[in-house]
């Protein structure tokens, strides 16, 4: 993924380097022209006068410079002065002044025009370097610039990252007025908006499961008081499932209020992992190696028993509960993850009452799997098998 503070640094030197080329250039092809011009218009000048000169000294017999009826003469020269005209004329590095005479001839001088063209090309030289420095100046400002620009605004992207992943305590602290500063301060106040909303909502959640708890507790009574019989069957599941919805929901806000203790043993794998599947049906447990490792086995054995139930639930039997180490895999023979829950999967985690299948629910076994890992220090994984079906893999700690 590209970071947004180098492109915007790049950018930012880009384009102050190009507007800094641009009016360099424009400039020095100004400079150069002003110059050319006026140094043109003194020299013909300053040579015309010359010619007076010289016609005046022609005129009185005195020698002169400039010579009569000149052969090399150039012919727009020639052709102006025929129409009694005084010029001075530029041509092939020469400068020419011409006037007619009496008896009908040309009274011309010429010299070169080279110092001035040399002089015109120590001034381009000059602005070149001038132009270069100030654009390499210029362009170095706006890296630092655009630098400062990039991180500041890397630095809101990743603050509204570490935001989205669950982090809510995550702030920019912005400083300025312009309007990155603004940007910030408006992730800081996403922030925490969203987990003032977000604790709210667990506070209602934690206190509803709370007050149900007692209900559900004397549902539960109750229902053992009923006659046998099919009714009596349907309420009992009916309330289980309530039950254990209820305590899920209260596991749920006691890991977001961060009050869940792990107590740690030394336990081996297997044992975990037969324990948490025994009472489920279509379940095996494959031992490949065992191994002890300290960890809290009621934990374990939750997520464990989350994900075979998960499986079971929105997969296919059989599933398969694989220990290997401290590599524990459930897989089952289903459809697997669909693909837009694996995209959620491996970016932001399970989602509250959303499950494995296509047609929705409400489940909260995998957040609460997730959160289980995250207290123990492990890693949970979500893939499809090439084979067909779902896999999650539980890797505990050594």
């Amino acid at each position: 993924m590209r970071r947004p503070g180098s492109s915007l640094g790049t950018k930012v030197a880009l384009a102050v380097a190009a507007a800094a080329t641009c009016v360099a250039s424009a400039v020095g092809v100004l400079v150069h022209r002003l110059t050319a011009e006026d140094q043109l218009r003194t020299a013909r000048a300053g040579f015309d006068r010359e010619l007076v000169a010289a016609a005046y000294d022609h005129a009185a017999g005195r020698r002169t410079a400039a010579r009569l009826d000149r052969p090399d003469l150039p012919p727009p020269v020639a052709h102006a002065v025929r129409d009694k005209v005084r010029v001075t004329y530029l041509h092939g590095g020469v400068l020419w002044a011409a006037t007619p005479v009496a008896g009908g001839k040309v009274l011309s001088l010429k010299r070169s025009y080279g110092p001035e063209e040399e002089a015109l090309s120590t001034l381009d030289r000059t602005l070149l370097a001038t132009g270069a420095a100030a654009t390499v100046a210029v362009s170095l400002a706006g890296l630092l610039l655009g630098m400062r620009m990039g991180r500041r605004a890397t630095a809101a992207a990743r603050t509204a990252e570490r935001i989205a992943e669950g982090d809510l305590d995550a702030r920019v602290h912005p400083r300025g007025h312009d309007e990155i500063a603004r940007l910030a301060a408006s992730v800081d106040t996403m922030a925490e908006a969203l987990g003032a909303r977000l604790e709210a909502e667990r506070r209602v959640t934690a206190d509803i499961a709370h007050e149900l708890r007692t209900p559900v507790a004397g549902m539960a009574t109750a229902v053992g008081l009923l006659p046998p019989g099919r009714p009596s069957e349907l309420i009992a599941d009916s309330v289980g499932r309530l039950r254990g919805l209820v305590e899920d929901v209260l596991e749920v806000a006691r890991m977001d209020a961060q009050v869940a203790a792990v107590e740690r043993e030394q336990r081996e794998v297997s044992a975990m992992a037969r324990r948490a599947v025994s009472g489920l049906d279509g379940v095996s447990v494959d031992i490949v190696t065992d191994t002890v490792v300290a960890t809290d086995p009621r934990r374990v054995e939750r997520i464990l028993t989350n994900l075979a139930t998960n499986a079971l639930r929105h997969g296919a039997p059989p599933v398969v509960v694989t220990v290997d180490g401290p590599v524990i895999r459930v897989r089952d023979e289903g459809p697997g993850f669909p693909a837009d829950l694996l995209t959620v999967l491996h970016a932001s985690g399970p989602q509250r009452f959303r499950t494995g299948d296509r047609t929705g629910g409400t489940g909260l076994g995998l957040t609460i799997a997730t959160g289980q890992a995250r207290l123990l220090d492990a890693r949970l994984t979500f893939r499809n098998r090439p084979g067909g079906g779902a896999e999650t893999e539980l890797r505990l700690p050594d």
